[in-house]
C-alpha cells in the first residue's frame, strides 16, 4: 500500500509521545502517592460499606478525588483527616488536573507545531542534496556528503522505512517517508529547488523508475545513481542520469586485486574512505594558479577537468596552462 508522504524533520527537543509518556507517569506517581497517604490514615476515614479501608479502598478513594469524580462514599471523619484533605490532597488534585489539561493540549498543539517546522523548512530549503534510498548505500552516501562539510540541513532523504527514517534523523537529516517512485514524493522533498539527486535504491528496477520521475518532474536537476549490475548502466543513463556507479563490479574489482595485488587494493579502498588515510578531493583552480601546468603545483594532482567539460583529463595528459574555471581532482595525504 502507497504510503502518503510525510515529511519528518530532526528533532532537538523530546518527541511528543516521550513527552506525554512522561507525563502519564507523573499523574500516576501522583496517584500512588495520594493512596499511599490515605492509606496511612485510613483510621480517619469512613466507608459507606462498613468496614476498615484497605489498600485498594485508598487507591479508589485516591483515584475519585484526584479525578473529582468524588462518589462520597469514602469520607474522611477525622479532623486530622480532613486536614490531610485540605493540605495535601486538594493541592495533589490540582496538580493532576495540571498534568491531565496540559497533556492534552501538547498532544492537540504538537501537529500545528509540526506543520509550522514544516512550512519554514520549505521555504528556507534551496541548493539541497535529495538521497533516495537510505540503506547501506545511502548512508555511506550522506557520511560521504557530510565529510565533504555539507551542511545536514541541506540532506533529504527519500525512504518509505521506519528503520531507516530513524537512522536519518539520529544524524541530523530531514527525511520524507514515502516511495521516491512518485512524483508526489519527490515535489515534498522540495526537487524543485534541489541541485542534486543521488539514487541509492538497493533494486536496478527501482532506481531506473526513480530516475524517471526525477527526469519527469525536473529535466534539468543531476542525478546519479547506483546500481548492482553492470548491465543496467545504459539504461540508467538513457533515463537521465549523469553519473552510474556499478557497486556489484566495483566490490568484486577490488576482491580481485587484493588477491593479486594487495597494497593496491589497500590504497584503493582507502582512496574512497573518507576522513581518514588518503582522500580524493576536488576544489577550484585559484586565481594564482592561473597559467601554471597542474604537474608543477604542490597538490598531488591526478586530473583536470577543464571549464565547461565534465570529463577529467588525468596527468600527464593535462599539459595545456591551467585556466580560470578549471578544477583539479588531487590526493590529500594524512596530517603527520
Amino acid at each position: 500500500m502507497w504510503r502518503r508522504p510525510l515529511v519528518r524533520l530532526p528533532r532537538r527537543e523530546r518527541p511528543p509521545l516521550v513527552e506525554v509518556g512522561r507525563r502519564v507517569l507523573l499523574a500516576l506517581a501522583l496517584l500512588f502517592a495520594s493512596a499511599i497517604v490515605v492509606y496511612l490514615d485510613r483510621g480517619g476515614y469512613r466507608d459507606s460499606a462498613g468496614g476498615p479501608l484497605s489498600f485498594l479502598d485508598a487507591l479508589y478513594y485516591a483515584t475519585v478525588s484526584l479525578t473529582t469524580t468524588g462518589y462520597g462514599d469514602i469520607v474522611p471523619v477525622t479532623s486530622g483527616a480532613r486536614l490531610l484533605t485540605i493540605l495535601l490532597i486538594t493541592p495533589l488534585r490540582v496538580l493532576f488536573l495540571v498534568i491531565l489539561v496540559s497533556t492534552t493540549l501538547a498532544v492537540l498543539t504538537e501537529r500545528g507545531r509540526e506543520q509550522l517546522r514544516v512550512s519554514r523548512w520549505r521555504s528556507s530549503v534551496r541548493g539541497h542534496t535529495i538521497i533516495c534510498g537510505f540503506g547501506t548505500k545511502g548512508r555511506a552516501a550522506a557520511r560521504a556528503l557530510l565529510a565533504d562539510g555539507t551542511d545536514p540541513r541541506r540532506i533529504v532523504v527519500v525512504d518509505p522505512r521506519q528503520e531507516a527514517v530513524a537512522a536519518a534523523e539520529a544524524i541530523g537529516l530531514a527525511v520524507v517517508q514515502a516511495d521516491a517512485e512518485r512524483a508526489e514524493t519527490l515535489r515534498q522533498a522540495e526537487l524543485g529547488s534541489a541541485a542534486s539527486v543521488l539514487v541509492t535504491v538497493h533494486s536496478d528496477n527501482s532506481a531506473v523508475m526513480i530516475t524517471l520521475t526525477v527526469r519527469q518532474v525536473d529535466p534539468g536537476i543531476d542525478v546519479f545513481a547506483s546500481v548492482r549490475e553492470q548491465e543496467n548502466v545504459p539504461l540508467l543513463r538513457q533515463s537521465g542520469a549523469r553519473t552510474v556507479v556499478t557497486s556489484s563490479e566495483t566490490a568484486g574489482r577490488l576482491v580481485g586485486l587484493s588477491a593479486c595485488k594487495p597494497s593496491v587494493a589497500t590504497i584503493a579502498q582507502d582512496l574512497f574512505s573518507y576522513g581518514h588515510g588518503l582522500d580524493l578531493k576536488q576544489r577550484p583552480v585559484a586565481p594564482e594558479e592561473v597559467g601554471r601546468r597542474a604537474a608543477d603545483l604542490p597538490d598531488r594532482v591526478l586530473a583536470v577537468v577543464r571549464a565547461g567539460s565534465e570529463k577529467p583529463v588525468p596527468l600527464p595528459a593535462a599539459t595545456a596552462p591551467l585556466a580560470a574555471g578549471d578544477a583539479l581532482v588531487f590526493v590529500l595525504f594524512p596530517e603527520a
